[in-house]
């Protein structure tokens, strides 16, 4: 497992605080996915430029290499019914442990005692909680007619895309909390800097030169849990787990020998690529489990430049950001773009930090 080195910070959790006038939460995705805004901010003088997503082209050259996750949300939001009682139980399936064996998230816990079956589709699937873990979480092994499909072939059929808590207005097409090129399937949340990108964008990209490149990282709930700390020095991370290809690995090798830039779409990109690359910035191939907190005051080993969203206020997010350019720099783009009534969080506009 990899864990970042603690690096000592004055800085407080109340430092990344900025107050969001509510009605900038986007609520629903815009069409065409290209066309939501996008925010430049250049780091070496701190200037910033107001553009649209589609216009990224502008700011790509040839021999760079953008890298995506492209792990892919699971519908992973189920309502069971508690076998004896009746009760409704919330579940959100976070990490699969085995075949049919899941770490989930349940509401209300304790209505999940050990022991206890919850009935999914009127008896469709079920499932038996088997243990209690960390954070309160439990352990399910589920049931099934496997003679009908594996566990993704129910999910499919009565589960829910787990939207943030955030994001009230319903899903219209579950395909929208989706990049294009989700193909990993395991992830309870979107990485939401791909959802900007069209198969037509991409297409252009490549033409010009640049390289798009595929790791993988499973994102879960954990991503929008607060800071719970006021000393972010003592904040532990969640793990989330992660794969680098040796294709991969050597082609983002390649980007820097050949004096191009390494352009992360996404702070799960980033976490793969600074969790993978050794001091000198190799990146090497793996799969592990990554608890890397990335905040100001890390040397960036990997990565050159960020594609990403605007992130809760005092989230580990907003610190990743902050840690590419400064704190300061970043609180000041951010009010920026609250005055320019950019659209914040997971269907909201993107950002190129270059």
């Amino acid at each position: 497992m990899i864990i970042n080195e603690k690096k000592h910070t004055d800085l407080a959790t109340k430092d990344f605080y900025y107050d969001l006038p509510e009605e900038l939460i986007a609520q629903e995705p815009i069409e065409p996915r290209d066309a939501s805004r996008l925010l430049v901010l250049h780091r070496a003088d701190g200037s910033r430029e107001h553009r649209h997503f589609y216009d990224i082209l502008d700011y790509l050259r040839e021999g760079d290499t953008l890298v995506i996750n492209d792990s892919k949300v699971i519908p992973a939001r189920l309502h069971g019914v508690k076998e004896g009682t009746g009760a409704v139980v919330e579940v959100v399936l976070l990490r699969q442990r085995a075949l049919d064996e899941w770490e989930v998230l349940t509401r209300p816990g304790k209505k999940a005692k050990i022991g206890t079956v919850l009935s999914f589709g009127e008896g469709l699937m079920t499932a038996e909680v088997t243990d209690i873990v960390e954070e309160g979480n439990r352990i399910l092994r589920f049931s099934y007619d496997r003679s009908k499909g594996d566990i993704y072939t129910y999910l499919d059929k009565l589960g829910k895309m787990p939207l943030p808590p955030y994001i009230t207005a319903p899903l219209k097409d579950r395909d929208r909390y989706q990049t294009v090129y989700a193909n990993e399937r395991g992830s309870a949340a979107a990485p939401t800097a791909g959802l900007h990108f069209t198969p037509e964008l991409l297409d252009k990209i490549r033409a010009k030169g640049v390289d798009i490149v595929p790791v993988m990282l499973h994102v879960g709930l954990g991503t929008f849990r607060p800071v719970k700390v006021d000393n972010i020095n003592e904040h532990v991370m969640h793990t989330e787990y992660f794969e680098v290809s040796e294709d991969a690995a050597r082609r983002i090798n390649a980007t820097h020998e050949r004096g191009g830039r390494v352009i992360a779409v996404g702070t799960t990109s980033c976490r793969v690529l600074e969790s993978a690359s050794t001091p000198d910035g190799v990146v090497h191939a793996m799969h592990d489990d990554t608890g890397i907190f990335i905040y100001p005051g890390y040397t960036f080993k990997a990565v050159d430049c960020l594609i990403t969203n605007f992130h809760l206020p005092e989230s580990t997010l907003l610190m990743l950001v902050s840690a590419l350019s400064s704190r300061e720099m970043m609180m000041d783009t951010y009010a920026e773009a609250i005055r320019e009534r950019y659209r914040f969080f997971s269907f909201g506009d993107a950002m190129l930090i270059e």
